[in-house]
């Protein structure tokens, strides 16, 4: 399965978001899972316990520091398919002809 999500500090201000980011991209990189990271999100790659494991751990993180989070999550779910971060993409790029930003 695919699931992108973001997980989003409520009550505080802007400043030190980039260390919270930060840490849950550590947490994301050193799972070992397939990922990707965006400007809104990160999309991981993997069995639904261990995606939403990673999801839960990631938020913990946060919640060592805030009262509050709001995480959004959406997932692709589809049987017998592998590397769909990369095919994905590669299949759209396959119709337009050539390679978009990444």
């Amino acid at each position: 399965m695919l699931a992108e999500f973001s997980i989003i500090p409520i009550g505080t201000g802007s400043s030190g978001l980039g260390d919270q980011v930060a840490a849950v991209l550590r947490i994301v990189s050193e799972s070992g899972m397939p990922y990707k990271i965006n400007p809104m999100g990160t999309v991981i790659e993997g069995e639904w316990e261990s995606v939403m494991g990673l999801i839960r751990k990631c938020r913990d993180e946060i919640m060592k520091n805030q009262d509050r989070v709001l995480i959004n999550i959406t997932i692709d779910d589809r049987k017998g398919r592998l590397d769909r971060i990369e095919e994905k993409v590669a299949s759209v790029e396959k119709r337009l002809g050539r390679t978009l930003n990444k």
